[in-house]
């Protein structure tokens, strides 16, 4: 092969593999010389090939470790005594290395080019693998979009790009359709380094899955001028999310929801029925509890600050509204509030017999970063009235 087209094939690899020019060359270095121990050294000598990275010539050179004079030598094939060493070059210590050119050899036999093969295949599809392992664990937590390839029971594969991903059942979102082919925004949710290659675990029913879609579409989140405070979800269904500004001109419930509702339509069309209730941070509890209740109305709350605890009373005709579905609502201000709720029934003036209604927080809320404005604000949006406001 002639020079020049030489390396022309390395740096076609380079561009068709987006791998540094120096891995490649250190690939083909080892592979020729495992080629040519294979057919002109023996098993146990470290033989190598240098090879010049303008022209694309090479030579074949011998390495040998230097130890001390006193050692028992475990490999003669690759190493040598510091006495002997000093008389090839001067000043070498224990530890370093020296090498030896031996003849230039360019054929080899079919086992030493299969072998060469071998080397060069494994430690170019290392190198692709640290790459892609290094560029999606930098995008850890970021939104992507992607294409659906296949369906496996209840895990789907989708496409990357360079790899594929992987979206469990546990991070879909329930009663979401899939279909291959279907291209949609996914959560980089967890990168892994594995035998076989890099894990990557996708989501759509992370909290973090709407924290990004908030930053994406409400350009006042992506450059923090609005702090999302803590967010409370159950995909599919409802999640709740606290919003705050230092900036005092700034609405920050109106900003989320945008001009007659576009921002947050074009959140609710990413994730179906699911509804979002937005909601003021407040730095009181109480405040925080009365506007995570949103819908319902509450007429009182009185906390224990100790236990973690609130005790909230809410109008007859808001019971149902406080409590939710099935406790949804009760459910999600507490991890919102970050306070163990109870809506007792003694508080609760009704000929029916109601149950006292109890909900400890499920979920981290989000650290506290900025001061908020202490000024109530309640918003609750579906697809439907976002539809609704555009008109």
């Amino acid at each position: 092969m002639a020079i020049s087209q030489f390396m022309a094939a390395i740096n076609q690899i380079v561009d068709e593999k987006g791998i540094d020019k120096k891995i490649v060359i250190e690939a083909l270095e080892s592979a020729i010389g495992a080629a040519y121990r294979k057919d002109y050294g023996k098993p146990r000598q470290r033989i190598k090939a240098v090879i010049d990275n303008e022209t694309g010539n090479f030579e074949i050179i011998r390495i040998f470790e230097v130890i001390e004079n006193d050692v028992e030598m475990e490999n003669e094939e690759a190493q040598i005594f510091l006495k002997d060493a000093k008389k090839k070059k001067k000043g070498i210590k224990v530890g370093d290395e020296i090498t030896k050119k031996l003849p230039y050899h360019n054929e080899f036999g079919r086992i030493a080019a299969q072998t060469s093969k071998q080397v060069i295949i494994q430690r170019l599809r290392e190198a692709e693998r640290d790459i892609v392992l290094e560029e999606f664990k930098q995008k850890e937590g970021e939104l992507i979009s992607a294409t659906i390839q296949q369906i496996e029971g209840k895990n789907i594969i989708i496409n990357l790009g360079k790899t594929n991903g992987l979206m469990p059942g546990s991070e879909q979102i329930p009663g979401e359709y899939y279909r291959i082919g279907q291209r949609m925004r996914v959560l980089i949710k967890n990168v892994e380094d594995t035998v076989r290659g890099p894990k990557i675990i996708l989501s759509r029913s992370d909290e973090k899955f709407i924290i990004e879609l908030f930053k994406l579409e409400v350009p006042e989140v992506q450059s923090e001028a609005i702090d999302i405070k803590a967010i409370a979800r159950e995909a599919g269904s409802r999640t709740k999310i606290a919003v705050a500004t230092k900036e005092e001109s700034l609405d920050p419930v109106g900003s989320c929801v945008g001009q007659k509702g576009a921002r947050i339509q074009a959140i609710l069309a990413e994730i179906g029925q699911e509804k979002i209730d937005i909601i003021l941070w407040d730095d009181d509890p109480k405040n925080l509890i009365v506007n995570s209740m949103s819908p319902a109305e509450i007429e009182k709350v009185k906390l224990s600050n100790k236990e973690k605890r609130a005790t909230v009373i809410v109008p007859e005709d808001q019971l149902s509204l406080a409590i939710g579905k099935n406790g949804q609502n009760v459910r999600l201000a507490s991890r919102i509030s970050g306070y163990e709720i109870d809506i007792p029934k003694d508080n609760i003036k009704s000929k029916k017999k109601e149950i006292p209604v109890t909900q400890k927080p499920e979920a981290k809320e989000t650290e506290l970063k900025k001061l908020s404005d202490k000024n109530k604000q309640k918003k609750v949006f579906t697809k439907d009235k976002a539809e609704k406001k555009e008109k």
